[in-house]
């Protein structure tokens, strides 16, 4: 009886260690937010942006992400972390809003004047784009994932000195 239990007991380990089906996809931020493993020789510290970063940066994110210019990027406000952004409309004219908050290197927007109250909602989700900046002086590039793995790489030039205002 000894010797049944034993491969019975080894089949359900096995078993136990299979991929749960009903897990949710991850989304295209959880993967590609893997990091390199931290070197010895510099230190980790997390990106803190000045009001006017925090600007560029979203000014730059939403162009990549609608294919316009950095030009074309307006800030109409900041409330707190997140910038209140519009640029025309490429079809009628009129103009398009959306809000951008940025979380460490990821760059998150939602649009503020969709047709349902449902599609004002924080681009976050499985199915979304992920877009994540790096920031090196005037210079912001910007990397988009979508979620099929395909990426997009966009390189901005805004000064420090044209966000003051």
């Amino acid at each position: 009886m000894r010797l049944t239990a034993l491969p019975m007991l080894a089949v359900l380990a096995l078993a136990a260690c299979g991929e749960r089906a009903d897990a949710p996809a991850p989304s295209a931020a959880e993967t590609v937010s893997a990091t390199e493993p931290a070197s010895d020789a510099e230190a980790s510290v997390p990106v803190v942006l000045t009001a006017g970063d925090l600007r560029r940066v979203c000014r730059a994110g939403l162009a990549a992400i609608h294919g316009q210019t950095i030009e074309a990027m307006q800030v109409d406000g900041v409330e707190g972390e997140v910038v209140n952004l519009s640029w025309a409309a490429p079809v009628d004219g009129g103009r398009r809003r959306g809000q951008c908050r940025v979380d460490g290197d990821l760059v998150t927007w939602k649009p503020v004047d969709a047709a349902t109250p449902e599609e004002n909602r924080w681009m976050n989700q499985s199915g979304d784009p992920a877009v994540r900046f790096v920031l090196d002086g005037d210079a912001i590039t910007i990397n988009t994932t979508l979620p099929d793995g395909t990426t997009a790489t966009e390189e901005y030039s805004v000064a420090s000195e044209q966000e003051a205002r």
